[in-house]
């Protein structure tokens, strides 16, 4: 909800007046006079501090880690290896591809298209010779010699050995079809197996330094876990959480002020860059991102804070303390006299008052 300016903030906020005490007869009543300082209104935020573009690593495969290659702190580059995981099952499983391959190579299986290759050889010989005796019977056939049965026979055997010697070239083709397609298929499997081989060396997406390494040597690691923490090496960013009631009053380009538990007392300050527009149902909050402009020499990710996120400023205005505000438009005078106001901005003690009052006006604290 909006807010009012975080406790670590006061002291960045007008001093209030001096306040004095009057004897009544009802008793002591607290009085204090407006006072003209700088204000503004704020929202406040939640969160914790990322390393830009930091990501978990997922390995893609599940399998038992069997080498860690790199520790928190060091520097990697996209590619880099960073865990090896072994799975004896995958390991058969691209020994067997490559056994399959090895077995379907073309010139592992040369004798049997040597012998199709003899049997067209022959099924040649043996057409040509029919063809040879054909055009003999037909020219003795043309000088009246021989009979017709004779001319018929050789006919129909020249036509069988040119079937058989088309039959012979087309298993041998079928046959070299089959060993290239299943060369090919084998190999396809092999680099499939292979593929996934590689899978099992986890590797850095980006540049950046290592966070966190989340697995040790010999733990069971799965697509559904992740193995590492990876961000930039430099630069930081600040992930708030923001309410639903505040969000609307959110832009980018606003001003953050900030404070760390890992420095305390100090305030620093940011700029919003991001607002994620999806709500988290779970805590009515909206993700709000901002980049810093002035941050202590030493960040880490994940370090908490708390924030304002700016959204109203105004300098020399007229302010009285929230709690002699009456009704949210009221004030009482020193006379008793209920006078109405207008009020501006507000932030976690101060009120600005638009109309109604003076800084001359002396103003009572409602009694409680």
């Amino acid at each position: 909800m909006a807010s009012t300016s975080i406790p670590f903030l006061k002291r960045w906020l007008p001093l209030l007046p001096v306040m004095f005490l009057l004897a009544s007869c009802g008793g002591e009543q607290e009085k204090t006079q407006p006072t003209v300082a700088n204000i503004s209104e704020s929202v406040y935020a939640s969160g914790v501090v990322r390393s830009k573009d930091q990501y978990q690593l997922f390995p893609s495969v599940s399998g038992t880690v069997q080498q860690v290659l790199v520790t928190e702190g060091d520097l990697v580059q996209q590619g880099t290896p960073l865990l090896k995981v072994e799975n004896e099952a995958a390991r058969l499983s691209t020994e067997n591809a490559r056994i399959a391959a090895e077995f379907a190579r073309v010139d592992a299986n040369a004798e049997k298209l040597n012998e199709l290759q003899a049997a067209i050889d022959l099924a040649r010989s043996k057409k040509q010779n029919d063809s040879l005796l054909l055009v003999r019977q037909r020219n003795l056939w043309a000088n009246q010699i021989g009979t017709k049965v004779e001319l018929e026979q050789r006919e129909l055997s020249y036509k069988n050995s040119l079937t058989a010697y088309r039959s012979a070239v087309l298993r041998y083709q079928d046959l070299k079809k089959q060993l290239d397609f299943a060369a090919r298929q084998s190999q396809k499997n092999l680099q499939i197996s292979q593929t996934r081989t590689d899978d099992y060396t986890v590797k850095s997406e980006t540049d950046g330094k290592v966070y966190s390494v989340l697995k040790e040597k010999g733990e069971m690691v799965s697509p559904q876990s992740p193995v590492a923490v990876i961000g930039d090496a430099d630069e930081f960013i600040l992930e708030l959480q923001v309410d639903e009631y505040d969000i609307a009053r959110v832009k980018p380009g606003q001003r953050v002020l900030l404070n760390l538990d890992s420095y305390k007392g100090q305030v620093f300050e940011g700029k919003v860059y991001k607002i994620n527009p999806a709500m988290n149902e779970r805590t009515r909050s909206f993700t709000v991102e901002a980049a810093f402009v002035t941050k202590p020499a030493t960040l880490y990710p994940n370090l908490t804070t708390e924030a304002n996120i700016i959204i109203q400023a105004k300098e020399n205005a007229l302010l009285i303390p929230r709690e002699y505000l009456l009704d949210g438009a009221f004030v009482l005078k020193e006379n008793e006299e209920k006078v109405a106001v207008k009020t501006g901005l507000k932030d976690y003690q101060q009120v600005e008052i638009l109309e109604g009052l003076s800084k001359d006006d002396v103003i009572v604290k409602p009694a409680p």
